[in-house]
């Protein structure tokens, strides 16, 4: 079983029925971390030169055939941070950042053999966000990325990959906090039911004898 699957309690997560204060036991104060403003851009590149490293297996044989990228990391790398407060829009800024997008490419050389490396797609984003006012806890901005490459060429002279990429960045304005929120105590966590598939269930449910009609005489 799961929450979510015929495990019926007062202490699981999901929707509420009835009075939400029935149950309602405590405030408690938990580590959270606080988005105060996000935002999300999608963008398609053309084009683009992935260069190749942590080959596996190394010393791979030209040329190689391109098979995919794509990320198997959603945390982007920011450089270039700058973060200008606007004195016209009272709490808003502008944050510019170069955001390095790591992603995984899968190919095989020329010998068949199939290998993956790593490269990184960088993009610069120039965005308005809400940054909190200063405080002793500092914001920080943070990025969850993704991308997905469908085709690319293999250039011998450079051993890199010329790649078409479709990209989302999610830019967010986040604080490590303490926050106070209502509880109903701890979850009732529920047995795991094993996942097995019932090859046999429409078999053992025929009847044991094929229900015909009778022959009746006329």
């Amino acid at each position: 079983m799961s929450f979510f699957s015929n495990f019926h309690s007062d202490k699981c997560p999901g929707t509420i029925s009835g009075n939400p204060l029935n149950g309602m036991c405590e405030k408690v104060c938990i580590q959270a971390q606080k988005i105060f403003d996000a935002c999300i851009k999608q963008i398609q590149i053309e084009n683009y030169t992935l260069t190749l490293t942590d080959n596996v297996p190394g010393d791979p044989t030209y040329p190689l055939t391109f098979i995919s990228a794509r990320t198997v990391n959603t945390a982007g790398v920011i450089t270039n941070l700058n973060v200008e407060r606007l004195a016209d829009k009272p709490g808003c800024a502008r944050v510019q950042a170069t955001v390095g997008i790591p992603v995984e490419v899968a190919y095989t050389d020329a010998n068949g053999v199939e290998g993956v490396a790593q490269a990184t797609i960088t993009v610069s984003h120039d965005v308005l966000l809400f940054v909190p006012a200063p405080s002793i806890m500092p914001y920080k901005i943070t990025a969850e990325v993704s991308a997905v490459c469908a085709e690319g060429t293999f250039n011998q002279e450079t051993g890199t990959f010329t790649v078409n990429a479709c990209l989302t960045t999610i830019l967010k304005v986040a604080i490590d906090v303490e926050i106070l929120v209502p509880s109903y105590g701890y979850c009732a966590i529920p047995p795991a039911q094993d996942y097995s598939q019932e090859v046999c269930a429409g078999f053992f449910e025929l009847p044991l004898y094929p229900q015909g009609k009778t022959c009746s005489k006329q």
